[in-house]
C-alpha cells in the first residue's frame, strides 16, 4: 500500500446512509467470504453476494488490498468495541468466553487473508497497534465483574491474547473450529477465578 492510498482510506468523506449500508454489506460479506475461500476470492463473487454491483464495489475500493485492509481494520474495531457491551450484558465468564469465541472467528477471517494482508499491513507499528487495541479489549474483560473481577490476579491480557492466537493456529491448522472452543474451555479455567 502506498502512502497516498493509505490516506485516501483513511481520510474519506462521509457517506450518505445508503451508502453506508451498502459499504458496511459489502465489509461483512468480504469477511465471510474471505474466511471461507481465502484472499483468492473473486471481487465479482463478493458484490454479488452482498447484493451490489461490482462498480459500487470498486467506487468504494479501487483495488482488492485496499478492500482487505478495509475488512480487516473493521473486524479489528467490532471486536474491540464488543468487549465493553459484552461486560455490560453478560455474565463475566460468559462475556470473556463469547469474546474470544469471537476473536477465532476474527483470525479465521484474518487467515483467509493472509497473504493479501502480507502485502497490505507492512507496518510493524500498525501490527503493534492492533495487538494493543485487542490486549485492551481482554483486559477489559477480565477486569469486569460486579465487585470483583472475573479473572485471576496473574492473568495478563497479553498472554491471553497469544493463547487464543495459539489456539486459533491450532484449530485452523486441523481445520476444526469444534476444537478452538474446547481450547477455549481449557484456557478459561486457567484464567477464571474459582
Amino acid at each position: 500500500m502506498t502512502g497516498t492510498e493509505g490516506n485516501a482510506a483513511g481520510h474519506r468523506r462521509p457517506l450518505r446512509a445508503d451508502a453506508q449500508r451498502n459499504e458496511d454489506r459489502l465489509l461483512e460479506t468480504a469477511a465471510a467470504v474471505f474466511a471461507r475461500e481465502g484472499a483468492g476470492a473473486s471481487v465479482k463473487d463478493i458484490a454479488r453476494e452482498a447484493g451490489v454491483g461490482v462498480g459500487t464495489l470498486y467506487r468504494r475500493f479501487p483495488s482488492k488490498e485496499l478492500l482487505v485492509e478495509a475488512v480487516y481494520r473493521q473486524e479489528v474495531r467490532r471486536l474491540c468495541e464488543a468487549a465493553p457491551h459484552l461486560a455490560a450484558t453478560l455474565p463475566p465468564v460468559d462475556a470473556l468466553r463469547t469474546w474470544m469465541e469471537r476473536f477465532i472467528d476474527f483470525m479465521a477471517a484474518k487467515g483467509g487473508m493472509a497473504d493479501a494482508l502480507r502485502v497490505v499491513l507492512t507496518d510493524d507499528g500498525e501490527r503493534l497497534q492492533t495487538r494493543a487495541l485487542l490486549a485492551g479489549a481482554i483486559d477489559h474483560l477480565l477486569s469486569s465483574g460486579e465487585g470483583r473481577p472475573a479473572a485471576r490476579p496473574e492473568a495478563d491480557a497479553q498472554d491471553v491474547l497469544m493463547a487464543l492466537g495459539g489456539i486459533s493456529l491450532m484449530a485452523a491448522g486441523e481445520d476444526r473450529r469444534d476444537l478452538a472452543t474446547r481450547l477455549i474451555d481449557l484456557l478459561l479455567r486457567g484464567v477464571v477465578r474459582s
